[in-house]
């Protein structure tokens, strides 16, 4: 069984750590956690962990680029272990879903989003994405200062919930399950309960 690649997508350094586009750095970092992986080390341009979850070998993997290179690392990644793109699953933030919703996607376009669009760019289309709900500020003009704010205190609750239920139920999807993976990923509050206030 080969590997699979699990790329969180999101912006390093401490200031961008709770943005809403972060998202996909924070269910690497709570994977890594849960499963025990050992600590990452700088390589291909990202933060690489390698681990096992459930019976899959995985790589965990974080660009250490900002959001729109982050297609680089990953193409250098799969290239040095030989694997297909179909091998990749990239954890992101969606414009397009309200707080709290989540799908599985093989394919299709970037929608905007600049970590997809720069993957797009360096292995092609044909790789799996985790699609996490952050919501749309309601005008595209809106967009750039809503994805780098950071979630706000009454977001965090259903977004941690989020983040820990999509590392727990990772086997499901790694095993092809991905129906049963988005069954599971339970949300204890509404996104209409939701406030924008700090």
């Amino acid at each position: 069984m080969s590997a699979v690649i699990l790329v969180g997508l999101g912006n390093p350094g401490a200031s961008y750590a709770a943005n809403r586009h972060n998202v996909g750095f924070m269910v690497i970092d709570r994977l890594m956690s849960d499963y025990g992986f050992p600590r990452p080390s700088l390589k291909f341009g990202g933060a690489l962990s390698e681990g096992r979850v459930g019976l899959h070998k995985v790589f965990a993997f974080k660009p250490m680029g900002y959001m729109n290179t982050s297609g680089g690392p990953v193409g250098q990644l799969l290239n040095f272990y030989k694997l297909p793109s179909a091998n990749v699953i990239a954890i992101h933030d969606e414009l397009d879903l309200e707080p709290g919703r989540l799908r599985v996607k093989t394919g299709g376009g970037h929608g905007g989003h600049n970590g997809l669009k720069s993957i797009d760019a360096n292995i092609g289309q044909d790789y799996r994405r985790v699609r996490i709900g952050i919501g749309h500020p309601g005008h595209k003009d809106l967009v750039s200062d809503y994805v780098l704010s950071d979630f706000t205190k009454a977001e965090w609750p259903m977004m941690d919930q989020i983040v820990c239920d999509v590392a727990r139920h990772m086997p499901l999807l790694l095993q092809g399950d991905e129906a049963g993976f988005m069954n599971k990923i339970v949300v204890s509050t509404t996104p209409e309960k939701i406030t924008k206030d700090k």
